[in-house]
């Protein structure tokens, strides 16, 4: 019996992460999530190119987008999912995470 994904990604982020990729102009192995200390709730989330897969990081393939989570945001991360959102004044990648305690008041940093 197969394990569910670590994260899962909705139709219109995986359509953004294409975009990103297409319009980078150099290879890349797909994306890194990852998580950094940071704000007043402790944790952001991280989004990068990532040029060549670590040996470590947990993989996700979606479709034709892979999707690599580095190994230290693994146990944050865990049954989140990731969505792209387009508002009136700003637009961005939302990450919904169930383990989630707290946000802090500017939406920066979370804590679980």
């Amino acid at each position: 019996m197969a394990l569910p994904p670590p994260i899962t990604i909705t139709a219109s982020a995986l359509e953004r992460i294409r975009h990103l990729l297409d319009s980078r102009g150099t290879p890349s192995a797909g994306v890194r999530i990852g998580v950094r200390t940071k704000g007043c709730s402790g944790l952001a989330y991280t989004l990068e190119f990532a040029d060549a897969l670590d040996p470590l990081d947990e993989r996700v393939n979606c479709e034709d987008v892979t999707v690599l989570i580095d190994p230290k945001a693994l146990l944050f991360v865990v049954g989140t999912q990731m969505d792209y959102a387009e508002e009136d004044m700003q637009s961005g990648f939302v990450f919904r995470n169930p383990n989630e305690k707290g946000r802090c008041g500017c939406g920066e940093s979370f804590h679980v």
